[in-house]
């Protein structure tokens, strides 16, 4: 699946808006520098000066250059951005307060790198074509900020501890260190909150991601595969999926699983392994149960390049459906003192 020309259009769009706002908040951070220290604006307004005393050293009377002028443009320049960095300090502002700062600084919000897509620019076609989950929504509020050991005890919590310790060292360790993360165990115990986790922070340093329910993924493979006029669309959909930064595959094994299926799970996470693009299952079968269910070339390459953490305990999705009923029930059978049956002896 490709973008239409709108739908490009409209992303180059909002990096024309992302330069624009910028650009206007490092004029007002100018601005408010100007206001607070004068010498600083006398400074700046010294530089072209500078510069115009430079060239008129360099020209004699009939225009000609005098190679061995003693005045020097280089050092005059640094004298005066030394002292507007010592300003910068002495006044409480960061020495790169007046930098222009940008959403992606490897593009430096054009969306564009050495004339090839930016990463974030693959990731804004991904949430267009594909972000039928709505994972810009889910990172709002399932992030390590959120993160809570509230509903795990004993060997439960030693176990969380460690796949979310695990989870923190992927995300920030990506462009670093290649893994590749499969969380499994029992229902409701935090696998999918710890990959979107991880998502949020990649999404947050501009890397591309991918989300999929198993279903979703396969219903799609499916849908592409076994239409003889798709081929154009299943195999842009196949670069997106073997290409992304991060792909999450989520609750695997709620598919309809069959050889197609299992075949097409091997493809994916073989490309990705070869292309050395990290990728983060979650499942809730067992070890057992996932080499019973797929070839066993998948479990032989989860099992060899992946980085497995068991999740225990009772559901959390349960737990918190309960502790609402509780509070519900709580406040609608609360009354105030002035309503509430005295009995006096």
């Amino acid at each position: 699946m490709s973008l239409t020309r709108e739908q490009y259009d409209e992303i180059v769009r909002s990096y024309m808006q992302k330069q624009n706002r910028n650009h206007q908040l490092a004029m007002q951070r100018r601005d408010e520098i100007f206001a607070k220290i004068p010498e600083f604006r006398e400074l700046t307004d010294k530089v072209p000066v500078v510069a115009m005393g430079y060239l008129r050293s360099k020209l004699g009377e009939g225009g000609s250059t005098h190679p061995d002028s003693p005045f020097s443009l280089r050092p005059e320049l640094e004298k005066i951005a030394e002292r507007k960095k010592k300003l910068l300090l002495s006044n409480g502002f960061p020495a790169d307060y007046l930098e222009e700062k940008y959403d992606c600084p490897l593009c430096r919000d054009t969306g564009f790198v050495d004339g090839h897509k930016c990463r974030c620019f693959r990731q804004k076609e991904i949430e267009v074509l594909y972000d039928h989950s709505h994972l810009q929504e889910l990172v709002k509020e399932q992030n390590f900020d959120t993160l809570s050991e509230r509903y795990y005890k004993g060997e439960d919590l030693q176990r969380f501890r460690v796949a979310s310790a695990a989870c923190r060292r992927m995300a920030a360790e990506f462009d670093e260190v290649f893994r590749n993360i499969y969380l499994y165990g029992t229902v409701g115990t935090g696998k999918t909150f710890l990959s979107i986790c991880i998502a949020r922070e990649l999404l947050e340093s501009c890397h591309s991601v991918l989300y999929f329910s198993a279903a979703a993924l396969f219903d799609k493979l499916s849908m592409y595969a076994f239409d003889a006029k798709a081929k154009s669309e299943l195999r842009s959909f196949t670069q997106d999926l073997y290409g992304c930064d991060l792909l999450i595959i989520d609750d695997l094994g709620t598919e309809l699983t069959n050889q197609f299926i299992s075949a097409q799970l091997f493809s994916c996470l073989n490309e990705r392994f070869l292309n050395r693009r990290s990728t983060v299952i979650s499942t809730n079968l067992s070890l057992g149960e996932m080499q019973q269910r797929y070839s066993d070339r998948v479990f032989s390459r989860i099992t060899n390049n992946y980085e497995l953490y068991k999740l225990t305990g009772n559901d959390i999705r349960l737990m918190k459906s309960r502790l609402r009923s509780r509070s519900s029930a709580g406040a609608a059978n609360w009354k105030h003192p002035s309503q509430q049956t005295v009995f006096t002896p």
